[in-house]
């Protein structure tokens, strides 16, 4: 039985039987394809400003297909699973040029914008092939043979993969101005804060037992940390209480700030959150390239690290560790609501004891130090990546994330 916090989407990706994943790859594909005809109707060839935040869409589509074909159909070590040497010898792409268009820990980020890219038909009909092929591997997986996580690991990694870009996709549209209409990628309306969970003090096991289907390396290996008493808030904090903040003036008073929160604010200026403004009296939102009046229930989102300790010095708050975050999320699944927004935590992106790097050598160990740990997931988030245990991992200044935060009391 797999823990009652974990989605049955979540469960399938990361546990599931080959059926299960091949399933998950072709509905993952399916939305891949379906926002990237947003931004084929809305982008005039397919142009973006060269941006730190955005990478060219035609790029990101090529890199989907070529992560996929490069940790599947050309990687013959792939049925080792995380043990898997990942610089075993490789078969050669169908496109000769693929690894120097599309290895983004070969092709630095800026020079993609000046890449002799496959159009956007030639790219979709890579993928196409890719993905057959990959499925094709699938199939000949016996469900009931020894190993089958092992077997399975690749197939889940790029699954996830693709999740995850199809919400950077997501983003970088928002970022733009890009309409998306797809329902499930909208953020809903919470209700009224309920009771804060109260937790007493205790060790907890953190993060991803080994065995129990995939994990990434950043999971592993769990260990028992001890925790203090914690008050922590049972949904992430909406427009309705941050708002307060800046309408007191939150923003021109540096005693709430950390000193790299104020030397933030002050280089970019901010008077408001990105994508908000006042205007007829009202806050407005920037969504889908047009100005709405904003919905206060809604979460608070597109925050950086920054202005989330802000508020929380203000409100006399702090933030949960992840540590405290898991435990309330795996503990009380039923009243402990998650998935509307990433929510930022105190903890620094570090490896946990006994950390041994997966084949994806750069997923992980590269950004240790330098990144803080967000939990969670939000509306623009895959089904198979909500998963409660998760490590996602950003620089506390971006604000192009659906990012936001719940809080905790100090004195707990």
């Amino acid at each position: 039985m797999h823990d009652a916090s974990v989605t049955a989407a979540a469960h399938h990706a990361r546990s599931g039987l080959p059926a299960d994943v091949a399933a998950a790859l072709q509905a993952s594909r399916a939305d891949t394809l379906a926002t990237f005809a947003v931004y084929e109707r809305h982008l005039p060839g397919l142009k973006v400003p060269l941006a730190a935040e955005l990478n060219p869409p035609l790029w990101e589509l090529g890199h989907i297909g070529w992560f996929q074909d490069f940790w599947l159909q050309r990687f013959d070590a792939r049925s080792q699973g995380h043990r898997a040497d990942p610089d075993s010898p490789r078969r050669a792409p169908t496109r000769p040029e693929a690894d120097a268009l599309y290895n983004s820990s070969l092709v630095p980020h800026d020079s993609r914008w000046h890449l002799p890219l496959p159009d956007a038909d030639h790219t979709r009909a890579d993928l196409a092939a890719q993905l057959q092929a990959n499925l094709a591997l699938l199939a000949d997986v016996d469900p009931h043979a020894p190993g089958l996580d092992d077997r399975l690991y690749c197939h889940r990694l790029v699954l996830l993969h693709e999740d995850m870009h199809h919400e950077a996709a997501l983003y970088m549209a928002q970022a733009l101005g890009l309409p998306i209409g797809d329902a499930r990628w909208q953020p809903r309306t919470l209700a009224a804060p309920p009771p804060a969970l109260v937790f007493e003090p205790g060790p907890w096991r953190l993060g991803s037992e080994p065995g129990q289907g995939f994990a990434f390396d950043n999971e592993l290996a769990a260990h028992t940390v001890a925790l203090d008493a914690t008050e922590i808030d049972a949904q992430a904090v909406r427009w309705a209480e941050f708002l307060p903040f800046v309408d007191a003036g939150g923003y021109q008073q540096p005693q709430w700030w950390t000193a790299a929160g104020w030397a933030w604010r002050s280089a970019q200026q901010a008077t408001a959150p990105r994508y908000l403004r006042r205007a007829d009296g009202a806050w407005q939102h920037w969504r889908h390239g047009q100005w709405q009046v904003l919905n206060p229930a809604m979460a608070a989102c597109h925050l950086t690290a920054h202005e989330a300790q802000a508020w929380c010095r203000w409100a006399g708050r702090r933030l949960p560790t992840e540590a405290e975050w898991e435990r309330a999320a795996c503990s009380q699944p039923e009243a402990f609501a998650w998935g509307d927004v990433w929510e930022w935590t105190a903890s620094a992106f570090a490896p946990s004891p006994g950390f041994v790097a997966h084949p994806y050598r750069d997923y992980s160990a590269p950004w240790f130090g330098s990144r803080r740990v967000l939990r969670g997931g939000s509306c623009a988030t895959a089904p198979e990546m909500v998963h409660p245990r998760y490590r996602n991992f950003f620089t506390l200044e971006r604000n192009d994330i659906y990012a936001g935060f719940r809080s905790c009391a100090i004195d707990r």
